[in-house]
């Protein structure tokens, strides 16, 4: 038997470097990704991608999260350090 899904967590599949791999984030964080490719003219699996390189033993999905809370940060503050 399998665990059910979480409320809000929402399971996407994208291709990183060649490979086929499943993200699982709240629909909140699904959301802001797309914003911050679109400000980037970028798709989401090339901001992905970005983000994939720079995880340093990160798992990816967390990796995503600190990226996006990293962006609206910089947004809010405006320091880029």
């Amino acid at each position: 038997m399998s665990a059910a899904p979480q409320p809000g967590i929402v399971k996407r599949s994208v291709s990183i470097a060649g490979h086929r791999t499943s993200i699982s984030l709240e629909t909140e964080f699904w959301e802001a990704l797309q914003a911050l490719a679109r400000t980037r003219g970028q798709s989401v699996q090339a901001l992905v991608g970005a983000v994939d390189a720079a995880r340093e033993g990160r798992n990816l999905s967390s990796a995503i999260r600190v990226f996006v809370l990293e962006a609206c940060q910089t947004a809010t503050t405006g320091r880029t350090d």
